[in-house]
Formats: C-alpha cells, sequence, structure tokens
C-alpha cells in the first residue's frame, strides 16, 4: 500500500495526480453547493425520520434544503429498477441488456430521464411536504425544478469525475457528502460527552468516555472492511485443461462476497419505509400520521422489526438476480467447467444456491447490525441525533474508498507493468 502512494508522486504519475487534483476539485464544488439553500426556503427543523438517509447521504443537504438537498438518490433509484426490469421483466430492457455496449448506452440514457423525473416528484413532494400548504403552485414547482436542477448538476459532475478523475463520479459524491458531516459528529460527541465544568473525575471520566467512543467507532469500521472483503472461494475445475508438470490440474475459484447485494437492501428498505412518511406529511392526517408513527418508524419496536425483515428480504432478492445460480450452473457446463464433487448440471446449481444462502444470511445479519447500531445507539444514550456509530453512510464510505483504492493502485501497477515491458 505504501509502495503505490509513494510511486504515486513520481514524474511518470503526473497525469495520475492531475486526475486525483481533478477529483478533489470536483467534490469541493459539492460540498460548496450543499451550502447554498434554495431561494426563499428555511433550514428544517422538524425530524426527517427515515428521510435522514437522504440527508446522511447528502452530507445534511436536505436538512438545510440546500439546491443539492436531494442530491444523486433519484438516480440511484432509476437505476435499480432499471436494473431490475432488465432480469426478463420486461423484453425491452432484456434485449437492451444484450445488444453490449450500445445497449449499455441506451439503458443508461433511459435511467438518466427517470432518474431526472423521479428528481422533479420527489422535489415538488418534498417542497409541499416541508414548506405547507401555504404556498403558491408556481411556488412549488419553482422549488420542484431547482431541486432538479441540482441532481441534474450532480449528475454531470459525477461524469466529469469518471471520465478526468479518479474512481466511480457518482458514488465519491456520496461518500463526500458523508464525510462532510463526520467532522460536526464529532465536535457534537465532545460537546456532550466532555464537560469542563465540575470536579477533575467527572472531566476524566467525561474524556475516557469520549476516547471510548472514537475507539468503538473506528473498531466498527475496521470490522466493516473485514466483512466487505471476507468471501467464499468456490473451486472450478475445467476438463480440457491438461495436467501441469507438477501433476496438479489447472484451477480457478468463483468468489462470492459474504455481502454480495452491498448496501442495496438498506436503500431499498429505507427507501420503502420512507414512503408512509412521505404520504403523511403531505396529506396530513392525524389519524394515518399516527398509525406510521406508531408501526412505521424505525424508532418503535414494531417499525424497527419490519425494517430488519426488509433488509432480509431485498438481501436475498437482489443477491439472487445478481448472481442466479441457474445461469452460473449452465454456462459452466458449456464451458467444460465443473465443481469438485459436484455433478454439472442441476447438482451445481444446487449447490451454489445452498451456498449463496448460508453467505446471505451473514450479510443480512450485518447489515442488519450495521443500520440498526444507530437506532439502538439514539435509544441508549443521550446524546443529539448527530451523533452516531456505524449506519449506512459507513458502509458507502468503507465500500467507495475500497473501490477507489483498488482502482487507483490498478492504474499505479499496470503503468510500472508497461514501463518494464517496454524497457525489455
Amino acid at each position: 500500500m505504501f509502495k503505490s502512494m509513494k510511486q504515486l508522486f513520481t514524474s511518470t504519475n503526473k497525469d495520475l495526480r492531475h486526475r486525483i487534483y481533478f477529483t478533489l476539485g470536483a467534490l469541493l464544488i459539492f460540498i460548496l453547493g450543499i451550502s447554498i439553500r434554495v431561494p426563499g426556503t428555511e433550514n428544517l427543523t422538524s425530524n426527517l425520520g427515515f428521510l435522514e438517509l437522504i440527508n446522511t447521504l447528502g452530507g445534511g443537504a436536505l436538512k438545510n434544503f440546500s439546491i443539492f438537498a436531494l442530491g444523486v438518490m433519484p438516480y440511484i433509484t432509476a437505476s435499480i429498477i432499471v436494473q431490475l426490469l432488465q432480469m426478463d421483466i420486461i423484453p425491452y430492457f432484456t434485449e437492451l441488456r444484450n445488444q453490449g455496449a450500445i445497449g449499455r448506452q441506451k439503458i443508461n440514457q433511459i435511467t438518466r430521464y427517470i432518474g431526472i423525473a423521479f428528481a422533479f416528484i420527489e422535489g415538488y413532494a418534498f417542497s409541499f411536504a416541508f414548506l405547507g400548504k401555504t404556498g403558491e403552485p408556481l411556488q412549488y414547482m419553482y422549488i420542484a425544478t431547482v431541486l432538479t436542477a441540482g441532481t441534474a448538476f450532480l449528475l454531470w459532475l459525477g461524469d466529469q469525475i469518471s471520465l478526468k478523475g479518479i474512481g466511480n463520479g457518482l458514488s465519491l459524491i456520496i461518500m463526500a457528502g458523508i464525510i462532510a458531516t463526520l467532522p460536526q459528529m464529532f465536535i457534537d460527541a465532545f460537546k456532550n460527552l466532555i464537560t469542563f465544568e465540575g470536579t477533575a473525575q467527572i472531566i476524566t471520566f467525561g474524556i475516557i468516555k469520549f476516547l471510548l467512543f472514537v475507539i468503538i467507532y473506528f473498531a466498527i469500521v475496521i470490522g466493516v472492511i473485514f466483512v466487505q472483503e471476507s468471501e467464499r472461494r468456490i473451486p472450478i475445475q475445467y476438463a480440457n485443461k491438461s495436467t501441469s508438470a507438477y501433476g496438479s490440474a489447472a484451477q480457478s475459484f468463483m468468489p462470492i462476497k459474504v455481502n454480495s447485494a452491498g448496501v442495496i437492501p438498506v436503500i431499498f428498505a429505507s427507501s420503502l419505509l420512507s414512503v408512509p412518511s412521505i404520504i403523511a406529511q403531505v396529506i396530513k392526517k392525524d389519524g394515518f400520521t399516527l398509525i406510521v408513527q406508531k408501526y412505521l418508524t424505525y424508532t418503535t419496536p414494531v417499525g424497527f422489526v419490519l425494517y430488519v425483515v426488509l433488509i432480509f428480504f431485498f438481501a436475498y432478492f437482489y443477491t439472487f438476480i445478481q448472481l442466479k445460480p441457474d445461469e452460473f450452473a449452465k454456462n459452466l457446463q458449456e464451458n467444460g467447467g465443473y465443481i469438485p464433487g459436484i455433478r454439472p448440471g442441476e447438482e451445481t446449481k444446487q449447490h451454489v444456491s445452498k451456498i449463496l444462502s448460508r453467505l446471505t444470511v451473514l450479510g443480512a445479519v450485518f447489515l442488519s447490525v450495521i443500520a440498526g447500531l444507530p437506532i439502538i445507539f439514539s435509544k441508549v444514550t443521550s446524546l443529539p441525533t448527530s451523533v452516531s456509530i456505524g449506519g449506512t453512510g459507513l458502509l458507502i464510505v468503507v465500500g467507495v474508498a475500497l473501490e477507489t483504492y483498488k482502482q487507483l493502485e490498478g492504474s499505479i501497477l499496470t503503468r510500472n507493468y508497461q514501463r518494464g515491458y517496454r524497457k525489455r
């Protein structure tokens, strides 16, 4: 790791450093935009409920009701829906998926149109829900248009980062928004845990509590990295490959991550449970609002259990849609491959399905624990809601950081390999 970072600052990697500087500059523009509030609006002081996820992913932009209040979440929602539609649900999308680069370009274009439409609908709903019914229709349209333009600009900025910078632009924008809230979180924790009024014992105890909070936070980060990088390797043997000089046949592996679904199940579950909250704030009916607060809010036992159940459901749903054991078994058999000790065909499908089921249980438990930690933490402590441990944001930050680092390290290794090859 340190060797790769040292090579980054050599003269031969000057263009790579320029890419990094461009990425940092683009992310700085995003951070500055978070503080620019939509004209004619005020900061939201009410509890955001499940909309807190959107606020966290946007670096507090929704709470500020800034021009980037929606962030890139409408596009993420659209991309997930389009991805699901490609799974033999709508033939047109399935055909586009099978057309290669041209099909992917068309799918990306459709996803952006749907994402912009979602942004306008969400922007209008938010302006109506949070600003009340006192405004005029043109005012709601104006706010929705500004919020939609903010999302469109972030999509363009993400594309520029992907083309001229390093890493996935949209993922880095989300990560930057989450990281932007961390300094204030640690400041709030420091102010609430350490009091400089009272005896020396009280002050010392407060410092110990703050240090314990920091240690637990970074211990969870290390645990998330460990689980995110954990995988089960299924050995694969190819019958058409000859044995080597040492007498062992050429063997490869199919790696399956413990958390194959990533953060998608948590986003799905949070988005689904946020719909009743949004409807309740729009229609403002006391009876419906009471039902939502009692049974569809994560702070209640019923809402929390429902949240965990949805995470498990979407974890299984998304994992099996992505990995498809039947297609894997079919492709493996067509290429002359097999799993040692397992017959090709139906037995291979059942074997892979069994492994996926067991790993998905572990992955879903992991996601439930990480997503539930902030909820439990807020219940057992008197700290403000801005201070939490774990959560969806932490999963995203760790995942994007690992992905970006691997891409950067791969670029450096490829350049060194090419230079060494030319010298030969």
